[in-house]
């Protein structure tokens, strides 16, 4: 579901903050090759990542989500992924380049950051991300998702891309199917585009990479 300093944003209460977000974004991801779809080739392989892992994305996303009265709603905009080890650091940013979130996860807690407000904090990242914006990113799984492999937590069944074997084209895992777009182009390497789908509830997460 590929990121510039915050500028101050005056956001109301909670309850509105979530609707400001979603109506501050404007989509921006076209041009982005799309893989074919072939028949699959499976693998539930989970390699997992070291604790020490560093990593930075900065790119664009686009969510598709159903708010606590029903009504479908999207945000869009720009996103800075900073990760080092058990660690995520997630920035989003309206169009302009202003700051609308700046989400914190660890083992131990996450913190939610807006504009003149003072920060909230909760054990569980999905919740807090829930309950103050509307939508809720699956931060504990992109950790691994954007290294295109699954995550060593759970059972995961993964396709194979049939014109490239060394990439995965397909992660089911946790209730989310992870679709591969496309990847960079060399000598740039890593995932380019990623499509995140649940069914309950209902989210659709479109993330391009700009690294």
């Amino acid at each position: 579901m590929p990121v510039s300093s915050p500028l101050p944003l005056a956001l109301r209460p909670a309850r509105r903050a979530a609707l400001s977000v979603a109506a501050a974004f404007a989509v921006a991801l076209a041009g982005c090759a799309v893989t074919p779809t072939h028949g699959p080739s499976t693998s539930n392989a989970t390699p997992e990542l070291s604790t020490q892992t560093m990593h930075a994305y900065r790119g664009r996303f686009a969510v598709r989500y159903v708010d606590q009265n029903g009504q479908p709603r999207n945000a869009y905009g720009n996103f800075d992924w900073q990760q080092q080890g058990d660690t995520v650091t997630l920035q989003l940013l309206n169009p302009f380049g202003q700051t609308l979130a700046i989400v914190t996860s660890s083992p131990a807690t996450a913190s939610l950051e807006m504009p003149n407000r003072q920060p909230v904090t909760a054990d569980n990242v999905s919740e807090l991300m829930q309950r103050t914006l509307g939508f809720s990113l699956p931060i504990e799984g992109l950790r691994y998702w954007l290294a295109s492999s699954p995550a060593p937590t759970s059972h995961a069944k993964t396709i194979v891309d049939p014109q490239q074997n060394s990439r995965l084209k397909e992660i089911d895992q946790e209730g989310w199917t992870i679709n591969y777009i496309a990847y960079a182009d060399a000598p740039a390497t890593g995932v380019k585009r990623v499509d995140l789908t649940r069914q309950d509830p209902p989210l659709d997460i479109k993330l391009v990479l700009d690294r």
